[in-house]
Formats: structure tokens, C-alpha cells, sequence
């Protein structure tokens, strides 16, 4: 079945470029603030952004409307939120004297914010797709970045007239997760929708806890994990070595025929994909950890290793990648703010996914992933875990390795971000064009499903979209 392929010029006109700082008259947002990286941040160091969008539909909405009411209501919660995430205003630096990057505010500095006008179809590019990937490159902020210092975060603020408006925010990997990056969104619409009103404490789940020290991994992990990030630069200059300047890419950049979709899976289907796998599961799949993240990730890495077909002998690595805060030893809070998180990665034949039992074979694979990281110490094998992951980019770099990765999580709960307008009409992350993974949310409608967006070539999604609603 061929698909209908959505192709638009995106007429994008960019109305001003400024800086939001935190609110001046915040005590804290006066001193210098200074925030080390852990081995959990330094092992996204130079791993590309992050990029999410969030669209609003506002049906009426004219640029007076945005122009007078949104955006300066947008601009003030910013600015009210980044006093409680000064972090977020500053940048990464790597002092002479220090030993490794540091994350550094001091007064005067803020966040980059990219306001925007676009004639592009709103409809089309807030739906579940076909269109082409690179038609949503143009709603996403690009980090400030140099050798010697590199945002934290950045912000795009986006109308579609009569249609809605659109928020895109980068996050640099180094700096923050996804846990922390929802949480200050988070923060930021709870702050915009309570009136932006001075000194408004947040709720203490959306209050970020900065001591670093409840991570505690294995000694000297900050540094191994650095050392090897300066070895892949592959210069001898110690001026380039220290870089802060990121790849763009884990895997080769965004091809330019690569189109985006997004697929469901609801309660209903979960129960048949269940009453698929249980009877071939051996002791009726007692020792099989069934929850609905295993089954969507065994489901759609099974689809997307058939849509691409080929040699049976080629390997495809399969990866996620699991938060460590309630897994840590004393658990460490979810409000934490930085990277508290670790991969995990298996690699097998494509044929083991190919055959009439692949759906089998990845629930097995992804539960006994799952399961290693609840029944082990979660930061077992860390020591190993970036030279592997090099190793990985480098052989899908030169053969037909298929990596097949997760980003984003449907416990963030992303579409109840609601600033005062309602909940996003749509949530995307656009990075995956970039690392060839798919985004996981939770189902907007709330209804307990799963929401899968991809990017693929346009013969794989054809083939893809054939296959998904084959066996859900």
C-alpha cells in the first residue's frame, strides 16, 4: 500500500532574535552559579541535541493576538522559570584550570529565543504525517555553540496564522535529559498559565535538585568517559581537543529524503500483541517482563528491521535508554536536575527479527533488557558502555549495521503541558531524523495507548505503514 507523501515549501520569516535572562530581580540570578558534569552528563558530551516541538491549535489566532497577548506572556513565565533553572540561562564552558566542563551562569546571561512567523500548513505538520522530515528543520532553535562555550538550551517561538503556534526548544544532551527537559517545560507552562506572577514557588515535583552529589557511579567513570570523547576527535591539538563544539549528528545527519509518521498503539491492540507472544513464550512467559514499553519496542523494532529487508546476515542494534534515579542506591529524587540515565544495547542478526517468530525473539531480547536493569546494579558495565557505543556508530557508519534506538518516554506525560491555551495538538521530537530512533509518548487522547513517531526513507515507511496494523 503507497502512502500519501505531504511536500510543502515552508515559508518561514523570523521576526526577532533576542535573549531572555532571569528575572533581574531574583537575589540568585545576580551571583555566578557553577554546576559540575557527573559521569552520567560527560557521557553525552558531544552526542547531537535534542529537539522538541510543541504545537497548540488556536484556530482564531491572529498576529495581534500572538504578537500582544502570547508572546509576551511566553517571554515573561521564561524568564520567571529560568530563576528556578539558572543552569538553563548559562552555558558550558571548560575553565584552563579545570580538569573537565563545567556548567556555568553568571549574571547577563540567558536563554536564546527565536520568535517566527510561518505560512507553512499547520495541519499537516501537527498530524501523524506522511510529510517530509526536513519540513519541521525550520520550527527548531539551533544551540549557540563554539570552541569555547556552548548553550544550554534554546527556544523558538513560532505563529501559523489563524492555526495555533508552536514551541521548539533544543537541549543540549550534556546539560539535561529528558526527564529534566520535560520537567522545565514543565515548569515554564505551570508558571505561564498561574499568572507569571514574582517569586511563585513550583510545585516540589517540578522543583530541580542540583546536588550532584547522590550520583555516584564507579570511581573515575567522569573521567575515563572524557578522555575517550577527546581521543574521538582525532587531533593531536589540545586547543581543538577541548572543543565544545557538537556533532550534528550520531549517525550521519538527516538524509533528505526521509519522511516522518506517527503510529498508535492503544490498550486494545497491547492485549492482542500479549495474546500474540504468551503462548510461544516458554513456561507461558512467567520469566518474560510484559509491560507495555517492551511490547511496543520489541513491536516496532520487529516492523522496522522487516520494512528495511535485505541480508539476513546484517545486524541491527537495538537500544534504549533507562533512567537510573529510581534505580540508584539510595534512589535518587526524579526532580534531579542533569543527565541521570544509562543505555542499554543489544546487537543481533536481522534474520533473529525477519523470520514468523521475530516478534518473539524482540520481546525476549527487550524484556531480558528490561529485566537486567531491575534485578542488577543498574550502572553495571558502564566502564564499557561509550567505547561500545563508538564501536556501534562506527560500523553503522561503514555498513548496513540498522541502529534502532528511543527517545523521549510516555511516563514524561508531554501532552499535559497546557501554558493557559489547552494541551499540545502535537508533540514531536525532530532530533530522531538525526540518530535513527523512534520518539515514544503517551497517547493524547489519555487514553492509555502508546504514540511512535518515526523517520525513515520513503520506501521503508511504505513498507512500514503495510506492516504495523498487520498484527495490532
Amino acid at each position: 500500500m503507497d502512502m500519501v507523501f505531504h511536500n510543502q515549501r515552508n515559508r518561514m520569516e523570523i521576526l526577532e532574535v533576542t535573549q531572555v535572562a532571569p528575572t533581574s530581580n531574583s537575589q540568585e540570578s545576580t551571583t555566578e552559579f557553577r554546576l559540575p558534569l557527573t559521569f552520567c552528563d560527560i557521557f553525552w558530551f558531544k552526542f547531537p541535541p535534542v529537539e522538541r516541538l510543541f504545537f497548540y491549535q488556536l484556530d482564531e489566532l491572529t498576529p495581534a493576538c500572538f504578537n500582544s497577548v502570547i508572546l509576551p506572556k511566553l517571554k515573561r513565565s521564561l524568564s520567571l522559570t529560568l530563576d528556578h533553572y539558572l543552569p538553563l540561562a548559562g552555558n558550558l564552558k571548560w575553565p584552563p584550570n579545570e580538569p573537565k566542563p563545567i556548567i556555568l551562569y553568571t549574571p547577563n546571561d540567558g536563554v536564546s529565543l527565536t520568535v517566527a512567523h510561518s505560512d507553512a500548513d499547520f495541519n499537516i505538520l501537527s498530524s501523524d504525517g506522511v510529510y517530509d522530515a526536513s519540513e519541521l528543520h525550520p520550527l527548531k532553535p539551533d544551540l549557540v555553540t563554539s570552541d569555547v562555550s556552548a548553550s544550554a538550551i534554546a527556544v523558538q517561538l513560532t505563529i501559523f496564522p489563524n492555526k495555533g503556534f508552536c514551541i521548539g526548544i533544543t537541549a543540549h544532551h550534556a546539560v539535561l535529559d529528558g526527564q529534566t527537559t520535560t520537567m522545565f517545560i514543565k515548569s515554564w507552562a505551570y508558571i505561564c498559565k498561574q499568572g507569571n506572577e514574582e517569586n511563585s514557588p513550583l510545585p516540589p515535583e517540578l522543583t530541580p535538585f542540583f546536588d550532584r552529589s547522590v550520583v555516584k557511579g564507579p570511581d573515575g567513570l567522569d573521567m575515563l568517559y572524557l578522555n575517550q570523547w577527546l581521543a574521538s576527535s582525532g587531533s593531536d591539538s589540545d586547543t581543538s581537543k577541548k572543543s565544545l563544539k557538537i556533532t550534528t549528528s550520531a549517525g550521519g545527519g538527516a538524509a533528505s529524503d526521509l519522511v516522518r509518521a506517527t503510529f498508535e498503539i492503544t490498550r486494545e491492540d497491547f492485549k492482542k500483541l500479549r495474546e500474540r507472544v504468551l503462548p510461544k513464550l516458554p513456561d507461558s512467559g512467567k520469566e518474560v517482563h510484559l509491560s507495555t514499553f517492551v511490547l511496543s519496542f520489541a513491536y516496532v523494532t520487529t516492523c522496522m528491521v522487516k520494512a528495511r529487508g535485505g541480508d539476513g546476515d546484517r545486524k541491527v542494534a537495538f537500544a534504549f535508554t533507562a533512567d537510573c534515579r529510581p534505580r540508584l542506591n539510595p534512589p535518587v529524587s526524579q526532580n534531579y536536575f542533569g543527565n541521570c540515565n544509562r543505555p542499554k544495547f543489544e546487537v543481533a542478526k536481522a534474520r533473529d527479527f525477519l523470520d514468523e517468530n521475530g516478534f518473539v525473539f524482540a520481546v525476549q531480547k527487550a524484556s531480558g533488557m528490561v529485566k537486567a536493569l531491575m534485578e542488577r546494579w543498574v550502572l553495571e558495565g558502564m566502564e564499557k558502555i561509550l567505547s561500545d557505543c563508538f564501536d556501534v556508530l562506527k560500523e553503522a557508519s561503514e555498513s548496513k549495521l540498522q541502529i534502532i534506538s528511543v527517545a523521549g518516554s510516555p511516563r514524561f506525560g508531554v501532552y499535559g503541558t497546557d501554558f493557559g491555551w489547552g494541551k499540545p495538538h502535537k508533540v514531536v521530537i525532530v532530533s530522531i531524523d538525526k540518530s535513527g530512533a523512534i520518539s515514544m509518548a503517551e497517547s493524547r487522547d489519555g487514553s492509555g495507548g502508546i504514540e511512535i513517531g518515526l523517520a525513515l526513507h520513503k520506501h521503508e515507511m511504505n513498507n512500514f505503514s503495510w506492516l504495523f496494523p498487520r498484527c495490532v
